[in-house]
This record gives C-alpha cells, sequence and structure tokens, in this order.
C-alpha cells in the first residue's frame, strides 16, 4: 500500500486546526480575531483560498490569498536566489623552490584569474629529494607571492609545512 504524500507548506481551508483565527483579507486589511468557520466563508466568498501564515501564535493568523499563485511565487523567489548565490571554489597552483621566472608569472596569471573570478586559491610548494634541506627558499617564494597578490588577495592560512610540502591558502579580498 502507497503512503498518502506528505504536504508541504502552510495549512490550507479546512486543514486548519485552529478554532478561532485571525484573519486578514485579500487586500492586506486586519479583519480582527473570528472562529474558522467565519474566516472558511469569507475566503470562499472571495473565491480565494484560507491560508495559515503563522501558526504558533495564542491566535493562529490567516490570509485569504490565492494559494497556487503564492506558492509559484515563492519558488521563483527561491530560483532566484539560487541562480544570485556565488559558491566559492578553491583552486590549487603547485610550486616547486627553484622555479624559473616565467614559469612563475604563468602561475601567477592563473591565480589573477582565480582572484577575479572570486575564488581562493592554494599555494602548494612541493619539495623533492635534497630540496628538503632548504625550506628558506621555499618560504622566501611563498612571502614573494604574497607580496605579489597583497593588493588582491588575503593570506587566509599562513604558509605552513606539512611533510614535503609548504602550504599556503589565499582568498581574494
Amino acid at each position: 500500500m502507497q503512503a498518502p504524500p506528505v504536504k508541504d507548506g502552510p495549512p490550507i481551508n479546512q486543514e486548519i486546526r485552529a478554532t478561532r483565527v485571525l484573519l486578514i483579507d485579500q487586500n492586506g486589511e486586519k479583519q480582527g480575531v473570528m472562529p474558522l468557520s467565519a474566516a472558511l466563508e469569507a475566503a470562499e466568498e472571495a473565491g480565494l483560498d484560507l491560508v495559515q501564515i503563522v501558526g504558533n501564535a495564542e491566535t493562529p493568523v490567516c490570509k485569504i490569498l490565492d494559494y497556487g499563485k503564492h506558492r509559484f511565487q515563492e519558488q521563483k523567489k527561491k530560483a532566484e536566489a539560487r541562480k544570485r548565490q556565488k559558491v566559492v571554489e578553491l583552486k590549487e597552483i603547485k610550486l616547486r623552490p627553484n622555479i624559473d621566472t616565467h614559469d612563475y608569472d604563468v602561475k601567477a596569471k592563473s591565480m589573477h584569474r582565480f582572484f577575479e573570478d572570486g575564488d581562493k586559491v592554494k599555494v602548494t610548494l612541493r619539495f623533492r629529494g635534497r630540496e628538503m634541506a632548504h625550506p628558506e627558499l621555499g618560504m622566501k617564494l611563498l612571502n614573494k607571492v604574497q607580496a605579489d597578490f597583497d593588493d588582491v588577495a588575503k593570506v587566509e592560512y599562513a604558509p605552513r609545512m606539512e611533510g614535503r610540502q609548504m602550504i599556503m591558502i589565499l582568498a581574494p579580498r
């Protein structure tokens, strides 16, 4: 046997369980506290639905409106809010301690593009073999990155050694 569909949203018309409600008519004017039957009658007379707006009050607030139109407007608002929302991504740039100037410039150009898009950048500096003996070279390079991007980005995670790599995270200003 299939379960009945679960209704989401406020109670409407006969689903309202209160005995007395505060009624607001279709023009937004407060009609006062009245029995539920009188409020339902007024909604039927207007050819609209009685929708419970505030249910946890002492006397629930109900409004006369076109429920289908109301739901459609709410869906449109939610979709518009989702469209305007920006998801910040974490992009990663991998460097080596002895990177050449041109290679560094190419990586820097990519980082500028990421910051313009509003994304964070994780700069990973990987050490191999005997490079581990000179972590100060890596720190010097990450300080250079920090200085180069000081006007467009702020340091969110300071340069720190984690195993064989040094990591720093920059976020757009």
